[in-house]
């Protein structure tokens, strides 16, 4: 059972989060991903809660709240989709090498 957490403040701490979900049940574990360059949060999270009774309390209850000074955006997670490369796919390895540019005549 996982929840998105959407719109969340860049000052938001996983203490913050679990405080603000333990008000509808049992949190087992938040995730709260940042970005690598900057190490601050990426404004959004996951949140494991331990039934779907109090994971359906939560969404309905925080979803559209505002907290932290931001609107929440409170979902049931969906699969995390397996992403392509921006490019497109491919191997940049051996002679399978693609690029644009076209070739010269």
């Amino acid at each position: 059972m996982s929840i998105y957490v959407g719109n969340l403040s860049y000052q938001v701490t996983e203490e913050d989060l679990k405080k603000a979900f333990a008000e509808y049940g049992t949190v087992n574990r938040v995730q709260l991903p940042t970005d690598r360059e900057t190490g601050r949060p990426r404004g959004f999270a996951f949140v494991e809660m331990e039934t779907d009774v109090q994971e359906t309390a939560a969404i309905e209850g925080l979803d559209g709240a505002e907290w932290m000074g931001r609107d929440l955006k409170v979902n049931k997670a969906k699969p995390r989709e397996e992403r392509s490369s921006p490019r497109g796919g491919g191997s940049w390895g051996g002679n399978d090498r693609r690029g644009g540019g076209g070739g010269r005549y």
